[in-house]
């Protein structure tokens, strides 16, 4: 039986998103992410191409190690300037019926309580149509603007986040009943207030008493995305992701990923295949090889190698403005550039040591992920051979161009993967939980999140205070003013 590939549009309320350079590109409409319009015709395209779901990335800081400053960034428009992306998607839902919106929050510098609330809105507006990218940050410059010194240790961020996804999953899964909204017109009660519950989280690092601000959403808790590659992130991922990113550039490594990701789910007790894999990768077809291949050198004349350098210093986390264009990699003091850079070589044919311009060179479209190039069917063939040799369940798509780079892969590959049965004939109905994983609009039983359900074995409803804090009571006592 064939099997039905799954597909993310991958892009950020930003200019240079995984492409820098690409800005100068005559067709490149990236700098109008200023504009609702260009959102609302982008969901569109995406819906009428029938992806699952547009993934807006988001960063809190800006890349500043390439050169121990963020003047390269600034100067490339690397992920700087960049806009909230959570205001983007009622307008986006407005104008269509099914595609799925993952947004990208961190959990190190907002408080879970207003961030339950602004969810669960979106999820009323879109009527159950929105994804958590759920990340605890990765750029020190994020950390030292909200007035940290930096970011906590790694495997910190992850405690961290335990807890805010535990005080989540109380606010979205256990405060409210589903029946508590009663609109008893005769009775003049709105909610019964016997099925809201307090909370009463008092962790280590949140104080949250009382209820979800909310009425129950169509989902309740958004379809929850993530995307941590250490063995802490992926155990994290393996508790509370139901769809998961990675950004493997060769099938060897994106099969050891996939392996280790779905034996991680068995050990947290869920089904392998209860989350979606999705690799970044970016398509580059045209109607036939040659004026694909053609396209893709067009596209690499305008990518600028120090907003690659810029984008590869801050992930992997070491200046590469230390070292010349032409210095061999094994001459790079980081052992994050030389895995990253063995897995880059192990995909050249040539099979020879790269330099840091070759760095520069692969960084500058659609970041670490691989390219596809070539007509509609060829493309078709090596996004259908990676799924059957690595189990991936999908690809999240970078763009070289912006929108063009989506409207040739729904021209060029949709009607190709759509006529071998490889791709979704129409959307499934409901949210965009039963859209992706096809087991309902709520999370299954065996989720961490439906533990904290009312009745749960990790529900911890607590009595409704019966009396309001004291200090409230002096308000009646109060000089009028002008009395």
């Amino acid at each position: 039986m064939t099997r039905v590939i799954r597909f993310n549009a991958f892009d950020m309320n930003c200019v240079a998103h995984q492409s820098p350079g690409l800005w100068k590109h005559p067709e490149d409409q990236s700098w109008r992410y200023k504009d609702l319009e260009y959102w609302t015709e982008l969901a569109k395209l995406l819906e009428r191409g029938r992806f699952d779901g547009l993934f807006i990335a988001d960063v809190l800081g800006t890349y500043d190690v390439y050169g121990a400053s963020d003047e390269a960034a600034v100067r490339q428009a690397a992920q700087v300037p960049v806009n909230d992306p959570l205001l983007l998607v009622s307008a986006m839902a407005l104008v269509t019926e099914h595609l799925g919106f993952g947004v990208t929050t961190g959990t190190g510098f907002e408080h879970p309580y207003p961030f339950a609330r602004r969810i669960s809105t979106l999820d009323h507006l879109t009527k159950g149509r929105v994804g958590w990218n759920v990340v605890t940050g990765y750029l020190p410059a994020a950390a030292r603007n909200m007035g940290q010194t930096d970011q906590p240790a790694h495997d910190a961020r992850y405690d961290h986040a335990d807890e805010y996804l535990e005080v989540l999953y109380k606010l979205w899964e256990g405060s409210w009943e589903d029946d508590a909204v009663i609109r008893d017109k005769a009775r003049g009660v709105f909610t019964d207030p016997d099925k809201v519950h307090h909370i009463g989280h008092d962790g280590t690092h949140f104080s949250v008493p009382g209820i979800h601000l909310s009425e129950p959403s169509p989902q309740r808790t958004p379809v929850i995305f993530q995307a941590g590659a250490s063995p802490r992130g992926v155990r994290f991922a393996a508790e509370n992701a139901e769809a998961i990113f990675t950004a493997a550039p060769t099938k060897a490594i994106l099969r050891e990923n996939v392996t280790t990701i779905r034996r991680e789910l068995e050990l947290a007790g869920r089904d392998p295949y209860a989350v979606k894999i999705f690799n970044l990768s970016t398509v580059i077809t045209a109607a036939t090889d040659e004026e694909a291949h053609a396209k893709h050198a067009e596209y690499l004349s305008y990518g600028d190698p120090e907003g690659a350098l810029t984008f590869m210093s801050g992930w992997m986390g070491v200046d590469l403005a230390r070292y010349g264009l032409d210095e061999p990699v094994g001459n790079v003091d980081s052992n994050a550039i030389l895995s990253a850079v063995a897995a880059f070589q192990s995909a050249d044919p040539d099979g020879r040591e790269w330099a840091v311009r070759d760095i520069a060179e692969w960084g500058k479209i659609g970041g670490i992920g691989p390219r596809f190039v070539g007509s509609g069917a060829r493309v078709a063939d090596a996004l259908q051979e990676w799924v059957d040799e690595t189990d991936v369940d999908g690809f999240n798509l970078a763009y070289a161009v912006t929108p063009g780079s989506f409207a040739d892969f729904v021209d060029h590959v949709v009607p190709v993967l759509t006529e071998r049965g490889a791709y979704q004939p129409s959307y499934a109905p409901g949210t965009l939980r039963n859209k992706l994983l096809g087991r309902g609009d709520r999370l299954p039983d065996e989720h961490r999140g439906a533990s904290y359900r009312v009745g749960g074995p990790n529900s911890t409803i607590i009595d409704r205070p019966s009396t309001l804090p004291s200090s409230s009571a002096s308000v009646s006592a109060q000089p009028t003013r002008g009395r």
